[in-house]
């Protein structure tokens, strides 16, 4: 009968044992995958150790400098816009394209980066991510490199492209001298394998980390309808701004533009370069889409 006892405590115990091991798998796991989660990503940006650099942009590039004036109305309307538009939806960075060359994109691009900048305290980021045509760099004066194609090859770290102009404590509000609070990406020196470096998601990294250090963030990106690159590069971004040029864009060509962006949250087109509004304007900017940014700029 003891034997018969024994058996029965050490059969008990064995099945005791076994539990405790599986409810041990069980939990393992669990633990193992919170303690090997990556860490999240973080710039290790001080805004103040931005390197500065002599900007010497042309003032006929760049009419929202302007004290007064059709220009500065004009991008002082659109600001309100997009201001306006965050109150619908989350916002920050925003693309700029358009469907073809010389449409006015990297204008508008830049001019709206000067407005945000100069009208607040927010911290303004400006990229230049046409790697086919760069020119934001021309605009303001400004070194080209090193710059996002570097960053996206892997041979630049962040910190390393982003510069402000030097002149930035000066006294003179028409200045871009006193824009102390806007940031610049540069293109970088670029190769023939822009689009491959466009597809490889890098730009995106870099927007998360470079986003909690700013309030906007502004892509200029190339044409969609002549390569892809703007395609891939929304991906990063929260909405697009589309550029048409008055009295050159055909329908047809706004329409594809749209389209293309079709998994996007589009803001509207900008009407540049209108010298005289089109009769019945408003459902004209209506055909083009949201009428939302629809502006003239000379």
């Amino acid at each position: 009968m003891s034997r018969l006892y024994e058996a029965l405590q050490r059969a008990d115990l064995e099945r005791k044992t076994t539990l405790e091991s599986d409810v041990d798998q069980l939990v393992e796991p669990d633990v193992l995958s919170e303690i090997e989660e990556p860490p999240p990503v973080k710039a290790d940006l001080v805004l103040d150790d931005i390197a500065r650099y002599p900007w010497s942009p042309s003032t006929d590039s760049f009419p929202t400098l302007a004290e007064r004036g059709p220009g500065v109305e004009q991008f002082r309307s659109l600001r309100s816009r997009i201001y306006q538009a965050r109150y619908e939806a989350p916002l920050k960075t925003i693309l700029v394209s358009s469907g073809m060359p010389s449409e006015g994109k990297s204008f508008i691009t830049a001019n709206l980066a000067m407005n945000l900048a100069r009208n607040s305290v927010n911290n303004i980021l400006l990229i230049d991510a046409d790697l086919r045509r760069p020119s934001l760099h021309k605009l303001l004066g400004a070194p080209n490199v090193p710059g996002l194609y570097e960053y996206l090859e892997g041979t630049a770290k962040l910190k390393d492209i982003l510069q402000r102009d030097r002149a930035s404590k000066a006294t003179d509000p028409s200045s871009v001298g006193s824009i102390s609070n806007l940031t610049f990406i540069p293109s970088g020196d670029c190769g023939d394998n822009s689009s491959e470096l466009v597809a490889n998601h890098r730009i995106e990294e870099l927007i998360t980390a470079a986003s909690p250090h700013f309030d906007w963030i502004l892509i200029d990106s190339p044409p969609v309808l002549a390569v892809t690159d703007a395609v891939e590069l929304a991906h990063a971004a929260d909405a697009v701004l589309l550029i048409a040029r008055g009295a050159r864009t055909p329908y047809d060509v706004a329409q594809r533009t749209q389209a293309a962006f079709g998994n996007s949250r589009i803001l509207g087109f900008v009407l540049n370069d209108v010298k005289e509004m089109p009769h019945g304007g408003y459902n004209y900017y209506n055909y083009y889409g949201a009428p939302a940014a629809a502006q003239r700029a000379k």
